[in-house]
């Protein structure tokens, strides 16, 4: 498992209408332990496209990277990783909205 440390998020213009409804790109810092096997000593990112369209809200996409390379990592979340960071991503949207 890992924790959030920081994170940036944008609404993605999508032209093509390739997801219907909202699109958003999470960046999240990740502090990961150094047993577990998505450790690097570069630091991890989440990359997540977070798909809004009226109440029905999913992760599209999402990629590990290196922090200091941006270098793909060929990584899956585990299942309780993945609601983790959906809760995160629904939660931090809600907040950006409000404000």
């Amino acid at each position: 498992m890992f924790t959030i440390t920081e994170y940036t998020v944008e609404q993605i213009k999508d032209p093509y209408k390739i997801i219907e409804g909202e699109r958003y790109e999470f960046l999240l810092d990740l502090e990961v332990d150094e047993e577990d096997e998505l450790y690097q000593e570069e630091g991890v990112r989440l990359r997540v496209v977070y798909a809004k369209e009226g109440d029905n809200a999913r992760i599209a996409k999402y990629e590990f990277l290196i922090a200091a390379s941006g270098k793909y990592l060929d990584m899956e979340m585990e299942e309780d990783e993945e609601q983790a960071v959906f809760a995160f991503c629904k939660e931090a949207l809600v907040e950006l909205i409000s404000e």
